[in-house]
């Protein structure tokens, strides 16, 4: 995404849960890893657009860069689940939201299963809330299959360089 849109602010993710070292996650690039105090200071203190636990973890999106980029007529990529998506969407109305799906749920689990970040039990409870997840997908604005990491990168690029051209509507007013 950054290679096709320059100027596009990929949002880093605050979460509770430790970082993934077999990743090489490091702490302010991949996420900002904080403890349950600093998380709940944070959804106290209005810090976070969106927030959500996942499997015991907490993750959300600082508030303070998005704001900033916006205000600056800048574009911001979140990487959010569904419940932060509907969290986005009732604050931020105008919001762009695409919902990024897998080719198949079996695709998605022998790409989770080549990370190897994950035990079976939560395997299966990341591919059953990705099947719950997946029957959301009609309120997105619109919908990207993953079946190709670069063909769905050029999609969404589409999309966002769509939702910054302004519509002509001319042709609506009277002659």
């Amino acid at each position: 995404m950054r290679e096709l849109v320059p100027d596009l602010t990929v949002s880093i993710s605050v979460t509770t849960r430790a970082p993934r070292e077999s990743l090489g996650e490091r702490d302010g690039v991949h996420y900002y890893f904080v403890d349950a105090a600093e998380f709940d200071r944070m959804i106290t203190g209005g810090e976070l657009l969106e927030w959500a636990d996942v499997f015991g973890s907490r993750y959300g999106t600082p508030a303070a860069p998005i704001r900033e980029i916006l205000e600056l007529g800048g574009d911001a990529l979140l990487e959010i689940d569904v419940q932060g998506a509907r969290q986005i969407r009732d604050a931020m109305p105008n919001a762009v939201l695409v919902f990024l799906e897998p080719p198949s749920l079996e695709e998605l689990e022998r790409r989770l299963r080549s990370r190897g970040t994950e035990d079976d039990a939560r395997l299966a409870r990341r591919l059953q809330k990705a099947s719950s997840e997946l029957e959301q997908r009609d309120w997105f604005d619109h919908v990207v299959v993953n079946d190709d990491v670069e063909r769905a990168a050029k999609r969404v690029a589409a999309i966002i360089e769509a939702s910054r051209t302004p519509r002509d509507n001319s042709s609506l007013e009277d002659p």
